[in-house]
């Protein structure tokens, strides 16, 4: 009998790894398919076209990509150390935010009178302008690297709580009929059930909130004083003085890490979620 678990135990695993290099396999494929990258390969050469074009004619408006990449590659120091300081921000104050949204949506989903009271006040901080904030957390906690995270954590927060809490109480109804039925307890049910399920909501709450992440700590360096560090900061000083290759390389440098950071939720969430076929709409 342990024989046969065993080799049916092997069997499935086999099963589930050749599904899963077939998948890739697929996913390699697919992408060197040019029905798929060609439209998005056209978009971005006419936008670089039409960039160049009202580069050249009005300089003052926008410096060519080439001086962009020059301004890069002539001080890439610069940008990286700025680069690191600004994804510092992103990852402390979204890291917060993300671990505080999804504890405080199981709190929610467990006990509907917590919701009740604390949901208001969160909406309230929500609507409030995030720039408006920025100068107030300054007074309270000084011009270090706190204000910045706070402001980050802010506009990362109320996604992944709204998507966690609507998550944890998609759960089917029949499935939960089972586990009262096996007088599972409120702990067996999150960990067997509720995370879970939750699981696809979270990451399509990560989905918005990362990127948002990225504008939040640009718009924290841009009104928060302190220490003029970040490619936020790094923009504002460049715009002032205008220097344009400065600001629009600093300004990739920021959709870089926007980039990076889709790019990494989409190789964990492969990863985690991988007996999910399809992706949940954010809420």
């Amino acid at each position: 009998m342990t024989s046969h678990t065993e080799t049916s135990a092997t069997r499935a695993i086999a099963t589930q790894s050749g599904r899963s290099a077939s998948a890739s396999t697929r996913s390699v494929a697919r992408w060197l398919n040019p029905r798929v990258w060609g439209p998005t390969a056209v978009v971005f050469v006419v936008v670089a076209v039409l960039w160049q074009v009202v580069a050249f004619t009005n300089p003052y408006i926008l410096p060519s990509l080439g001086e962009v990449a020059v301004s890069l590659l002539e001080d890439p120091g610069m940008y990286w150390q700025n680069f690191l300081i600004t994804l510092q921000e992103v990852v402390v104050g979204a890291g917060a935010a993300i671990v505080l949204g999804y504890l405080l949506a199981v709190i929610m989903s467990e006990f509907e009178i917590v919701e009740r009271a604390i949901m208001p006040l969160i909406i309230l901080i929500m609507v409030t302008p995030v720039i408006a904030i920025a100068p107030a957390l300054v007074v309270a906690f000084g011009f270090g690297m706190m204000p910045k995270y706070i402001v980050t954590g802010i506009v990362v927060f109320f996604p992944v709580l709204v998507n966690s809490l609507a998550g944890l109480r998609s759960v089917d109804p029949r499935a939960m009929d089972v586990f009262r039925t096996l007088h599972a307890t409120r702990w067996e049910t999150f960990r067997n059930l509720r995370f879970p399920g939750s699981m696809p909501y979270f990451f399509a709450g990560l989905r918005i909130s990362l990127p948002l992440a990225v504008v939040g700590a640009a718009v924290a360096e841009f009104v928060a004083a302190g220490t003029a560090a970040g490619l936020g900061s790094l923009v504002t000083t460049s715009a002032a003085q205008a220097n344009l290759p400065v600001t629009w390389a600093a300004i990739f440098m920021l959709c870089l890490m926007g980039i990076l950071l889709i790019v990494v939720l989409a190789i964990v969430r492969k990863r985690v979620l991988w007996w999910s076929d399809g992706e949940v709409t954010a809420r």
